[in-house]
């Protein structure tokens, strides 16, 4: 498993509970599947780019917050 893929998960739930949401919350304003969301918070997929603004819109964030490990 790439290490990019956990960090990012971990990010994207981390946003995710801090704007005090559930998973399908996040994924039926992001417009993505549950399942798929939750591969992408364990690690095991990534988002292609359409989704990863379509994350970040429903987030309130940027897509470049998303990547912000630190």
């Amino acid at each position: 498993m790439s290490e990019l893929r956990k960090e990012f998960g971990k990010r994207l739930q981390l946003l995710r509970r801090q704007a005090s949401l559930t998973q399908e919350q996040l994924a039926e304003q992001a417009e993505i599947s549950v399942d798929f969301l939750s591969l992408v918070e364990r690690g095991i997929n990534a988002p292609s780019f359409d989704n990863l603004e379509k994350i970040a819109k429903a987030l309130g964030v940027s897509v470049r917050d998303l990547f912000d490990f630190e």
